[in-house]
């Protein structure tokens, strides 16, 4: 890793972690920003250690994108939790066959970059 991409990596961490401080929620309700900074908090530090091993420079630069995004998707909408895709898992084809090989390619490929890092549900 260069020096430039783990100070930008270092600035996206910190810059996490001062929205987590200041996050409110937008119900107002003191719970309810307690635990969507808690959950800031938490989905930061399990990304950065999961993604903590990279060496290659084009996944090190998808990983910070996607940072970016969610940052940008969270502050705008004043939701820090990912949004949903409205693609259906397997929604279109059955459940075998070259259908199936052809409907699991086209969903990889429509994820939107906010979404690289969650789980296939």
């Amino acid at each position: 890793m260069t020096a430039l991409t783990r100070r930008t990596v270092l600035s996206l961490y910190m810059r996490v972690f001062r929205i987590a401080r200041n996050w409110q929620a937008v119900s107002g309700v003191t719970s309810d920003t307690e635990a969507e900074r808690k959950y800031i908090l938490q989905d930061a530090r399990t990304l950065f250690r999961q993604n903590q091993q990279l060496t290659d420079q084009e996944s090190i630069k998808r990983c910070i994108e996607e940072c970016e995004a969610r940052i940008e998707i969270g502050l705008h909408y004043r939701n820090p939790y990912p949004r949903a895709t409205y693609l259906p898992p397997m929604g279109l084809a059955t459940q075998k066959g070259r259908k199936l090989r052809m409907q699991q390619r086209l969903r990889k490929q429509a994820k939107p970059i906010y979404l690289q890092s969650q789980d296939e549900t």
